[in-house]
């Protein structure tokens, strides 16, 4: 007990920041898996996305942080509010789950609860400190991932850039059928 009072007493202000953040990201990933209705779960969900871009910016990653809420908070979130509002879900609709799958998710849960207990437990899992002579506080801004993307990386991020065009043709092809047409 002492050890984790001395704990709390050695943070910092971006300490505190972080485990606050930390609280709110587990507390509505929670919200997310037990909301009953959907609506309710995908709110939870932009408010874990939110949660993640704050660790985003701890971490001094402004980037990855802009594109975690643009792109996921923003588009996805929207994409699956409108899925949902397009299946019309209703409580009648759902099969009810059985003892069986219950119980199931019920061991699961307790093993992966097991198991982070214990990682987080062992000595080897300490907090690395960090040595102000190495580090850059420009690591995480877009002007040094344009240089490295496109210097070190240019043949990996114009293959992926490729993959999301056959995909994207692949996906127009897909949902621009007309009625008679043979399916793929």
């Amino acid at each position: 007990m002492t050890e984790f009072i001395t704990f709390f007493k050695s943070l910092t202000g971006t300490g505190y920041l972080f485990l606050g953040l930390t609280v709110l990201t587990l507390f509505s990933a929670i919200g997310v898996v037990t909301a009953r209705n959907p609506i309710y779960s995908v709110l939870a969900l932009i408010a874990t996305f939110f949660c993640l871009s704050g660790h985003y910016i701890l971490l001094n990653a402004q980037f990855l942080a802009a594109v975690n809420i643009i792109v996921y908070a923003g588009a996805i979130m929207v994409l699956f509010l409108f899925t949902i509002m397009f299946l019309n879900l209703r409580k009648e609709d759902e099969e009810s789950k059985t003892n069986l799958t219950k119980m199931a998710s019920v061991v699961v849960g307790g093993l992966l609860m097991i198991m982070l207990i214990t990682i987080f437990r062992a000595k080897s899992a300490q907090v690395p400190e960090v040595n102000s002579a190495t580090f850059n506080a420009k690591t995480g801004l877009v002007e040094n991932l344009g240089q490295l993307l496109y210097s070190s990386y240019i043949l990996p991020f114009e293959l992926a850039s490729v993959l999301f065009l056959v995909a994207m043709v692949g996906a127009v092809l897909l949902g621009k059928r007309e009625a008679g047409d043979r399916h793929f």
